[in-house]
């Protein structure tokens, strides 16, 4: 790669640094951890779903041919017993009679169909409360009306669900109403964040001269989360070549396949990434964006190393450009919603330099400019929606102009 390099071509180099990272491997996961993961394989019921035939309503089980005359005129039946959505057989329905059921009990072998509630009436008979022992009912019903039938949603030994899919909470419902208590999924791609500087310290600690909280730590290891990955590894180093290399390789003892480091790849002194991995055949260089200009791409003992500038806003829109569309590929997830609205303003932009300007919709769907286009603005970012792009050609833009955004 040159010394600076376009948008694409640093995407495409990066691309081909992860590329060994989408042929997953398998493992499986209970049933209840399994939101958001894809399966490996097609998942078998081992059970007919609904397991038994059962009522779909509450009301009378009966013989369709029994209440047939409701057409005409109410027909009364005695009920003999009640079965309830629980354990146990129920006993067969004797013809002409009625069995008072639940929503999901069992249908008794001997009826074939279910007359809801609100189309019956008690019909106590003599010297008994209203309603003890026999029942009116109103409509007919037909043979199977209000019986779910064993199978009727799933058979024994279908697919409940296919290869490739990305588990959502009703996708796991199915699971387990097949009685499954694990999946086999792919494993999720596992990250390392690594934060240099040594002005950095933990959010929430007192600050001391020239001391700041680490916010790509935090920002970017929830990036990999919602891109689908899963962070083995966090650290944050000094501006120490040693106990940077001593944090590598723990996250590799870790089992990171992937390293993202923040900050230490621009031209001054104490840039702790470029120190170590530059001798080691490193790229580190410019792409012609801002912010975001500075980048690295390596790989450290086998292991993937993509470095991102230091200030907050450039490292969330590096990993964003350059890392999160592999590793959605990867997890199955969407790519990131690109749409081209109106600007409802207008902008002045750097003659050869990608613009990622930070904004959101208006009421009228127009993009609107949030905050200025430094790297530092963590505030402008966490108030926008969209990144509105100017291409490196195009100095301005007026009110109105249709641009590219993608979608936050």
């Amino acid at each position: 790669m040159s010394a600076r390099s376009s948008v694409e071509e640093h995407a495409s180099f990066v691309r081909s640094l992860l590329s060994g990272l989408g042929a997953r491997p398998t493992e499986r996961v209970a049933v209840a951890d399994a939101l958001g993961r894809i399966t490996a394989s097609p998942v078998e019921s081992p059970i007919a779903l609904p397991p038994f035939r059962n009522a779909q309503m509450d009301g009378f089980a009966v013989r369709a041919a029994d209440v047939a005359g409701a057409t005409d005129a109410p027909v009364t039946l005695p009920v003999v017993g009640e079965v309830a959505a629980a354990p146990g057989l129920p006993s067969p329905l004797v013809p002409g009679t009625a069995v008072r059921i639940m929503t999901g009990a069992q249908v008794p072998d001997g009826a074939d169909a279910v007359v809801p509630v609100e189309d019956t009436e008690p019909a106590g008979q003599a010297g008994e409360a209203d309603g003890a022992h026999a029942v009116r009912v109103l409509r007919a019903r037909a043979a199977g009306e209000y019986v779910r039938e064993a199978g009727s949603d799933l058979a024994e030994g279908d697919d409940v669900l296919p290869p490739g899919l990305k588990l959502g909470s009703r996708h796991l419902a199915a699971a387990a109403a097949s009685g499954l208590t694990e999946l086999l999924v792919r494993e999720r791609v596992r990250v390392a964040v690594v934060s240099t500087g040594s002005e950095l310290v933990a959010p929430g600690s007192a600050l001391g001269a020239g001391e700041i909280p680490d916010a790509n730590g935090v920002a970017l290891a929830a990036a990999v989360r919602a891109a689908g990955a899963v962070v083995v590894f966090e650290a944050r180093v000094r501006d120490d070549v040693e106990q940077l290399r001593a944090e590598l390789d723990a996250a590799r003892g870790a089992g990171a396949e992937l390293v993202i480091t923040s900050g230490g790849i621009s031209q001054g002194a104490y840039e702790v990434v470029r120190e170590l991995l530059e001798p080691l055949g490193a790229w580190v260089g410019a792409v012609a964006m801002q912010p975001g200009g500075p980048q690295a791409a390596a790989a450290y003992r086998g292991m993937p190393v993509i470095g991102f500038p230091g200030n907050p806003v450039s490292a969330q829109l590096s990993f964003e450009l350059f890392v999160a569309p592999t590793l959605r590929a990867i997890a199955g997830l969407p790519a990131a919603s690109v749409a081209s609205i109106p600007l409802a303003e207008p902008i002045v932009s750097i003659a050869g330099r990608r613009q990622f300007l930070r904004g959101r919709r208006d009421g009228e769907g127009r993009a609107v400019l949030v905050g200025g286009p430094g790297s530092h603005l963590v505030a402008g970012l966490a108030a926008s929606d969209l990144l509105i792009v100017v291409p490196e050609e195009v100095t301005e833009l007026a009110a109105g102009a249709v641009v590219e955004t993608i979608a936050l």
